[in-house]
């Protein structure tokens, strides 16, 4: 697991690293466990990083042989909680593409950095499944319910540029500015004053995502009935044979 999630924590940031780029930093159970333990436990911390290695921030879950949604499902579930429960300020730095869960616990975060060549992808329609890992109100709470429902329904990529003008995340920059705003972030939250960050950063949350354990709730009950229908078994080979789906509403 050391090889797939890359933990550090210097001068008191704890960055956490997605590091399969081959597999454009899919997403296991045993990664998501990983992450969301580093937050729980993680002491004398006063900010979090989160970001990719490679070209992706997060293709979303790892499917194909092995696949365990629902346990997947509860590890994602229990790093965004860990994320918007934090103490602490959460940075989410996207180095490249987020798609599925990986939208998820990129918007997670208080602020989310994205590079101006990245984009968003609610990609679970494609595939024969709902958003999950509290999509479903992270993302209205962020653009609104016209917004959320268009990439929640349709599946179709947000550039980065356009997700930072609608208010989905806080800013997108070329990789020169990426590097600084990241820099200017780690150095103002890892610096300022850390009690009243908190407070701050709890009753905004508090007020923006007043159901998010209710959705989360919600997601899981509706996803692991959709991990049994038809649809999601030919969109989960579809994703693999890197063809279009054919579904029949079963």
């Amino acid at each position: 697991m050391s090889e797939s999630v890359l933990l550090d924590t210097t001068d008191g940031v704890l960055t956490i690293t997605w590091n399969e780029p081959e597999r454009l930093n899919a997403l296991t159970a045993a990664m998501l466990d990983a992450a969301a333990a580093a937050i729980e436990e993680a002491t004398d911390v006063r900010l979090v990083v989160i970001t990719g290695t490679g070209r992706a921030f997060s293709s979303g879950a790892a499917l194909g042989p092995g696949f365990d949604g629902t346990a997947t499902l509860d590890s994602a579930n229990r790093l965004v909680r860990a994320i918007t429960s934090a103490p602490v300020p959460v940075v989410s730095a996207v180095n490249g593409l987020a798609a599925g869960v990986g939208v998820s616990i990129a918007i997670a975060a208080d602020l989310t950095v994205a590079r101006t060549s990245g984009y968003f992808l609610l990609a679970f329609v494609n595939i024969g499944l709902m958003p999950d890992g509290g999509a479903t109100e992270l993302v209205a709470a962020s653009i609104g319910r016209a917004r959320a429902n268009r990439m929640a329904m349709l599946g179709e990529r947000l550039s980065a540029d356009d997700a930072a003008e609608i208010g989905l995340i806080h800013a997108s920059l070329d990789d020169e500015g990426y590097a600084a705003e990241l820099t200017r972030l780690v150095d103002r939250l890892g610096h300022g004053p850390t009690v009243a960050l908190a407070r701050t950063k709890a009753a905004i949350t508090a007020t923006t995502l007043s159901h998010l354990d209710d959705a989360l709730e919600r997601e899981r009950e509706g996803q692991v009935a959709l991990f049994a229908t038809a649809d999601f078994a030919e969109g989960g080979q579809a994703f693999i044979d890197k063809r279009t789906a054919t579904f029949t509403g079963q």
